[in-house]
C-alpha cells in the first residue's frame, strides 16, 4: 500500500527520468531497425506462434493481454517484443526500468496515467525495489492501488481503480525475481540465442533499411561474428557501414568485413578482446582451471556480474568454457582456438 495523502490520478504524466535514456542518434537508429510487427520479426518462431494466438484471443474478447514476462541474455529482442505486443494490440506503450522506479510514487504515477488496455514495459524487472514491487501485486491482479491516507489511528485505506493494462517485464536474471511477482505473469518465455541463418536475415533487413549494399555472402560472414545476437549483428553492421564510407566505396565486400573486424578486434568466432582475455587468463594463469569466478574477475579486472551476464553465456554456447562445482574451466576447443598447446 502507498502511504500518501495525494491522489496519484491527478498527477501529470510520468517524467522522462523514468525511461532509460539513450543517445539521440543511438535511439533513432534502434527505433529505425526495430521490427514493428510479428510479421517483420525474424527468429523466435515458437514465441511468435504463441503470441499470435494469445493476442488474437485477447482482442476478440476485448480484454487486455495477460501480463507477460520475457527473459534471456542481452540483445535478444525483449524490448522489441514489448513494442510489437503494443503494436499488435493497437495499444499505447509506456516504458521504464527497474532502477528508475526508486519510490512507490514513481510507479503509482505511471500506472494511474496508463490508457485503458495500454501496455507498461519494465526493463530490468529484477532490479525493482521491494517496496515498489509490492504495489504491483494488486495492480496486476485487481487493477487497483491501495493508498493510505493520514497517519496513526485515523489513517484510512483508499482503493484507487486503475485502467486495465498489460505489464510486460524483461529481465536477464529471472532467478532474482521474487516468487510472488513471477507467479503473477500469465505468460512467461525465454528468448534463446538465434541461429546464424536468422541473424543473416536480420543483417540483410537492417542493411536494406540503412541503405548498405552487401556483396553476396557478406551477411553470412558478419552473422558468424555476431554472437547469435541481433543487437550485436546490427552494431557490427553499422561499424562496417562506417568503415565502407570512410575507407571504401560501393558494396560491402568480404575484405571489408575482415578489415573492420580486425579494427574492432573481433575474430572469426565473434570473440572480442575480453572474451579472449577471460579464456587466456584461465589457461595461462590458472592452468586451464577450475578457477572461482571471483578470482577470475580480480585477475582480469572485471566485475563478476559482467562476466556472468555479458561473456559467459556465449563462451559456454561455443563450448569454450565450462562451469563446474569447483569453478570455471577452459575446454579443448578454447585451447585450439587461441593456439595454446592442449593439455587434453
Amino acid at each position: 500500500m502507498i502511504n500518501s495523502s495525494k491522489d496519484f490520478s491527478s498527477q501529470e504524466q510520468p517524467k522522462k527520468d523514468f525511461v532509460a535514456k539513450k543517445l539521440p542518434e543511438e535511439e533513432t537508429i534502434e527505433n529505425t531497425l526495430r521490427p514493428k510487427s510479428l510479421d517483420e520479426f525474424i527468429g523466435q518462431k515458437k514465441l511468435k506462434k504463441n503470441l499470435r494466438v494469445f493476442i488474437a484471443a485477447a482482442k476478440k474478447r476485448g480484454d487486455s493481454l495477460d501480463h507477460s514476462l520475457f527473459y534471456g541474455s542481452h540483445g535478444l529482442g525483449k524490448t522489441t517484443i514489448s513494442y510489437i505486443i503494443a503494436h499488435e494490440l493497437g495499444a499505447e506503450i509506456k516504458t521504464t526500468s527497474g532502477p528508475a522506479l526508486e519510490k512507490v510514487g514513481d510507479l503509482a504515477s505511471i500506472l494511474t496515467n496508463l490508457e485503458d488496455k495500454g501496455v507498461l514495459f519494465i526493463d530490468e524487472l529484477h532490479r525493482i525495489p521491494r517496496a515498489v514491487e509490492e504495489i504491483l501485486y494488486p495492480a496486476m491482479e485487481e487493477y487497483a492501488l491501495d493508498i493510505v491516507v493520514g497517519k496513526g489511528p485515523s489513517a484510512k485505506v483508499l482503493r484507487l481503480d486503475l485502467p486495465e493494462f498489460t505489464l510486460v517485464g524483461a529481465t536477464t536474471r529471472p532467478s532474482l525475481l521474487s516468487p510472488p511477482l513471477r507467479d503473477r505473469f500469465g505468460l512467461s518465455y525465454q528468448l534463446d540465442f538465434y541461429n546464424n541463418n536468422d541473424i543473416s536475415k536480420i543483417i540483410k533487413r537492417s542493411a536494406k533499411i540503412l541503405g548498405v549494399k552487401l556483396e553476396k555472402g557478406t551477411a553470412d560472414d558478419l552473422a558468424k561474428r555476431s554472437r547469435f545476437t541481433p543487437r550485436v549483428a546490427n552494431r557490427l553492421l553499422r561499424r562496417v557501414r562506417d568503415f565502407t564510407q570512410v575507407k571504401e566505396d560501393g558494396k560491402v565486400k568480404k575484405s571489408t568485413i575482415m578489415k573492420t573486424m580486425e579494427m574492432l578486434e573481433v575474430d572469426d568466432k565473434g570473440l572480442n578482446q575480453l572474451d579472449r582475455k577471460i579464456l587466456s587468463t584461465i589457461i595461462k594463469e590458472f592452468s586451464g582451471g577450475p578457477v572461482g569466478i571471483k578470482n577470475l574477475a580480480v585477475a582480469i579486472g572485471e566485475h563478476v556480474s559482467t562476466i556472468e551476464e555479458m561473456y559467459e553465456p556465449y563462451l559456454i554456447r561455443l563450448n569454450f568454457l565450462q562451469r563446474t562445482s569447483r569453478g570455471r574451466m577452459a575446454t579443448k576447443k578454447a585451447y585450439d582456438h587461441l593456439g595454446y598447446k592442449s593439455i587434453f
